[in-house]
């Protein structure tokens, strides 16, 4: 029986957790398993092994190449194990004094090169567009479904950050509900733009050109920097200088310094952390197909960025328990590692 999925909703965090309903995992799945396979004879996502995975939602490929053929550049398939199904329904539910929904949405993954051994910062700017391209290929799809409510981007690399597989991938969710730390941040910002009439993103670039301590990476549309509060050592955010709520607006100038900002960024985290696990997260503005609780102002008030964030450590009971992170390396000092590299 495959695993299927349901949201529960938390009444006192008032955030959704995702839930297995069918299939229950084995306990030998939590345990640390340092074996690691022979990846060239295994891996399914590589150039030639196309029958190896479910057939392609998409792909960008060589002129004149044929549909789940080898020449291909990025391609995008069905998570084997979804956590959500584009053929389900909402189904909301009351239980009790609970909420829950059934797992409705999209899981895919992203394969971002043929080669199996490169990595993000080691690709070309050109690959690195394309596979920028292509997730802004698949949120324009998948926002004309009045069903889903966010799409998230995000890379895992390395076991400590979640990675599934050696390969270059990127995974994509997208959601019938608005993650709550996004929420938060959509919150924040429309909190901040209701009291100044300003952007706190554009804010924060301007107030980081001015200071220039944070500052680790910039180019004519980007500007890459430690936050000033991170919630991890070395996080590192990546802003467009022009201002814009969603991601899937960007143009091809965009996308190619986006890219080089990317490389840049994880190549330096790469040479001072000697190759780390690290998580790449895309936040962007959610569906904005008109709904009675539509963001008024998001096209004002948000900023779509992205978030680097190397896993150098664990959390500890204090972190977990209070929401207070202890960051022993400042982002200034972090910042002034990363420029150094």
């Amino acid at each position: 029986m495959d695993l299927m999925y349901e949201l529960r909703k938390d009444p006192i965090l008032v955030r959704w957790v995702i839930v297995a309903k069918t299939s229950r995992t084995s306990l030998s799945n939590y345990l640390v398993d340092d074996e690691k396979p022979d990846y060239q004879l295994t891996c399914s996502f590589c150039r030639g092994k196309e029958s190896d995975t479910p057939p392609e939602i998409m792909a960008i490929r060589a002129p004149g190449s044929k549909p789940n053929s080898p020449d291909w550049f990025t391609r995008v398939i069905p998570d084997s194990i979804p956590v959500f199904s584009i053929e389900s329904e909402l189904n909301r539910q009351g239980i009790g004094m609970y909420d829950k929904i059934d797992g409705i949405g999209a899981s895919e993954i992203i394969i971002e090169s043929p080669e199996h051994h490169i990595t993000s910062g080691g690709m070309d700017a050109e690959q690195v567009t394309r596979v920028l391209l292509t997730y802004k290929e698949r949120i324009l799809d998948l926002e004309n479904d009045p069903r889903l409510r966010y799409i998230l981007i995000s890379k895992n690399y390395g076991r400590a950050a979640g990675a599934l597989y050696s390969h270059p991938y990127s995974h994509l969710i997208a959601s019938p509900v608005i993650p709550q730390r996004i929420k938060q941040e959509l919150e924040g910002a429309k909190q901040y733009f209701s009291l100044k009439e300003r952007c706190v993103f554009c804010d924060i670039i301007r107030e980081e050109e001015r200071t220039a301590a944070r500052i680790i990476f910039e180019n004519k549309n980007f500007v890459a920097f430690c936050p000033f509060a991170p919630a991890f050592p070395f996080e590192v955010w990546i802003m467009p200088r022009r201002h814009s709520c969603a991601f899937q607006e960007t143009d091809k100038a965009d996308l190619e310094d986006f890219g080089l900002a990317i490389i840049n960024v994880l190549n330096k985290l790469k040479k001072l952390f000697k190759d780390p696990p690290y998580n790449l997260i895309l936040h962007t503005a959610p569906n904005r197909m008109s709904r009675r609780d539509h963001w008024q102002t998001i096209n004002e008030d948000f900023h779509w960025h992205a978030e680097i964030v190397p896993r150098l450590g664990g959390f500890t009971g204090f972190e977990w328990s209070t929401g207070f992170y202890i960051l022993n390396t400042s982002p200034e000092e972090g910042a002034k590692y990363l420029k150094e590299v």
